[in-house]
């Protein structure tokens, strides 16, 4: 079989794929019209992503995350829905010098427990639920100032501008992940998921 790194080269260090397994803790829908979520025992899925919430659809229109197209281009939306975990956002909040911050606050869809590093799971990592749904992860979630400013509004900081800017430094990396629907289903609340992480490597030319 061909050698695609030969030890004359630099060789590429390949972590191997892992399986962990995990637990939907709460689940979440936003309205129509609003990013903000609000707690549900199940989640409807269709390939579209959740029907009737706010990320729902096919395609969206590009945003600030997507400089390399004008702002308003429709794009295949890869954001139907918006991961996150309990003990990171406990971390960010501690770091805005909060009580806490509430998934439904930034428009979350889905909190998993028993995932160490959540935000840090890899593009293309699988989510397996036990009643038959499957999501794809795409990639991190971006913190950004809309976000900042429903938390700063929420937990009554007294001064919002500071608070929407401070969200994105404190939440790096910290913001979750966002995911596509492969398969579709129901999700409920306190389900198990078997999460599987794909092979991974970093890319140098």
């Amino acid at each position: 079989m061909l050698d695609l790194f030969p030890e004359a080269e630099k060789p590429v260090e390949i972590i191997p794929a892992k399986k962990l397994t995990a637990r939907a803790a709460a689940l979440y829908v936003a309205p129509a019209d609003h990013f903000q979520t609000r707690p549900v025992d199940e989640l409807r899925l269709g390939f579209d992503g959740i029907s009737g919430d706010f990320h729902a659809g096919p395609t969206r229109r590009s945003g600030g995350r997507e400089p390399w197209y004008p702002r308003g281009t429709e794009m295949r939306n890869e954001r139907q829905i918006s991961i996150v975990a309990a003990d990171e956002l406990g971390i960010v909040a501690e770091r805005m010098e909060l009580a806490e911050i509430k998934p439904e606050w930034i428009g979350a869809n889905l909190v998993i427990e028993d995932v160490p590093h959540l935000s840090m799971l890899p593009a293309g990592t699988l989510l397996f639920f036990k009643g038959g749904v499957t999501l794809k992860v795409d990639a991190q979630n971006g913190p950004c100032r809309f976000a900042g400013r429903s938390i700063a509004e929420n937990a009554g900081m007294a001064d919002i501008e500071a608070g929407a800017l401070l969200f994105p430094k404190a939440a790096k990396r910290l913001r979750g992940v966002v995911a596509w629907v492969e398969r579709p289903g129901i999700v409920r609340a306190g389900e198990e998921i078997s999460v599987r992480v794909p092979e991974q490597w970093i890319y140098q030319a």
